[in-house]
């Protein structure tokens, strides 16, 4: 009875394996990764050996090994990149991931052997290696429109844009830090423009006050030869 019992237990472990606990790190593309793991050191007699292996944690080792340590140092390891950087004597024996890619994506097994028959710890981790994440502002476009009033020229929307042009970065009003905000003002800034082109003219035609000093010299040469006339 005692020998049924003791093979029924046996079939058992061999048919379900052992049960392993799985958790989920998630991390970014280009950063270091690290996956946890650790068991109780209260002296030297438990530190012990234990690997890291990619896949789900089998029977007994680890299915494609990645690195060994005998609880003292790393006795085997088949890619750099794949490093244990806590302290082994205390029982930290995270993995870490040395600039991370999508391809290191998967799961991962950690075994630790302790002494005795169906005594390992085991530990699945889920890795999910993810693009990092890059927030880009778009370029925002500012358009104003303006239309003029019934009846306005195309002409004076010209005039209003060549003096809008030519004013310096000096002369610019320091308070107007985008368009214009409504119609209205839109309008006001093109009257102000127009009014200040309108008084111009007066300035731009000096031939006027040549006339009148050459009518005036004529007006003076008649009289002084009729007095000379006269005398």
């Amino acid at each position: 009875m005692l020998s049924y019992v003791c093979m029924n237990w046996i079939l058992l472990l061999l048919f379900t394996g052992p049960t392993v606990s799985e958790e989920v790190v998630i991390g970014e593309v280009g950063q270091d990764v690290t996956v946890p793991c650790s068991y109780t050191v209260r002296n030297s007699d438990d530190i012990t050996s234990m690997c890291w292996g990619r896949d789900r944690c089998p029977f007994s080792k680890c299915s494609e090994t990645i690195i060994w340590t005998d609880g003292w140092r790393v006795t085997e390891q088949h890619n750099s990149r794949y490093l244990l950087k806590g302290d082994l004597q205390k029982g930290d024996v995270s993995l870490t991931i040395v600039n991370a890619t999508e391809a290191d994506s998967g799961t991962y097994c950690c075994r630790v052997e302790h002494r005795g028959l169906f005594n390992d710890q085991l530990l699945d981790h889920k890795v999910v290696i993810q693009k990092a994440r890059i927030s880009t502002a778009s370029p925002h476009t500012y358009t104003s429109e303006q239309t003029s009033d019934p009846g306005s020229t195309s002409e004076s929307s010209f005039t209003v844009t060549r003096t809008w042009l030519s004013v310096s970065a000096s002369e610019a009003p320091q308070t107007a830090s985008g368009p214009c905000s409504g119609t209205a003002d839109c309008l006001d800034v093109t009257a102000n423009l127009q009014n200040t082109s309108v008084s111009l003219p007066s300035e731009q035609h000096p031939e006027y006050g040549l006339y009148i000093g050459i009518g005036s010299c004529a007006v003076f040469l008649v009289i002084l030869g009729l007095a000379l006339f006269l005398t």
